[in-house]
């Protein structure tokens, strides 16, 4: 705790003076760019990965950057999408994976998770059997790599199951919104994004959109 008290007082020291504009105008509300879905994992970033500003994003993070179908029932992630859609009016939303993600692990090895029953329970939701998913796409490593394919695969779960949401579905049929798949490389610092027309994900400096 020192450490994060220590970080609060060079924040209101050092910080904040700088950025008080900005922070006064986003006392009077929010227009984010984009809902952000990414894993609660502790090295990653999203501002510091967009080099976005408060205000910018608005982000959702659960372990292994989850979207639960909206018929599973009411939780803090449809709440959450509910929101950035119908109200924040969002353009953009992103499903944003990682290397060496944990959750993905355990998907892999449902024995390790004997002792982590809701960690189980949770990782239903990463099952790829009922969804769609590409045939032959393309991956950014060695297909010996199985969890950079898990991972890559469950970005495409998750897009669908955002399908399932009525906001997001809505949003989709009036041409409001549009979804994205990211992958992040955090030792590399690189991000890789879903392209569909290609079939698989590319650099992002290789993207459009």
């Amino acid at each position: 705790m020192k450490k994060l008290i220590e970080g609060v007082q060079q924040f209101q020291k050092n910080s904040f003076p700088v950025k008080q504009p900005l922070f006064e105008k986003l006392a009077g509300g929010q227009q984010p760019l984009a809902l952000f879905i990414t894993c609660s994992d502790s090295r990653i970033d999203p501002n510091l990965l967009t080099g976005t500003e408060p205000g910018e994003l608005f982000v959702l993070r659960n372990a292994g950057n989850i979207v639960p179908p909206y018929d599973s029932g009411c939780g803090g992630e449809a709440a959450t999408i509910e929101y950035a859609v119908n109200v924040l009016k969002v353009a953009d939303i992103v499903v944003c994976g990682h290397s060496h993600c944990g959750a993905m692990a355990g998907h892999l090895a449902p024995d390790s998770l004997s002792e982590l029953p809701a960690v189980r329970d949770w990782l239903v939701h990463a099952d790829h059997s009922h969804c769609t998913v590409p045939e032959n796409y393309g991956h950014i490593l060695d297909d010996s790599d199985s969890l950079m394919v898990a991972v890559e695969k469950n970005i495409f779960v998750q897009l669908e199951h955002l399908r399932t949401h009525p906001a997001v579905e809505g949003a989709l049929s009036r041409n409001e919104v549009n979804l994205h798949g990211w992958v992040y490389q955090f030792e590399t610092g690189k991000v890789f994004a879903y392209d569909s027309e290609k079939n698989r994900f590319l650099p992002t400096d290789a993207t459009v959109g």
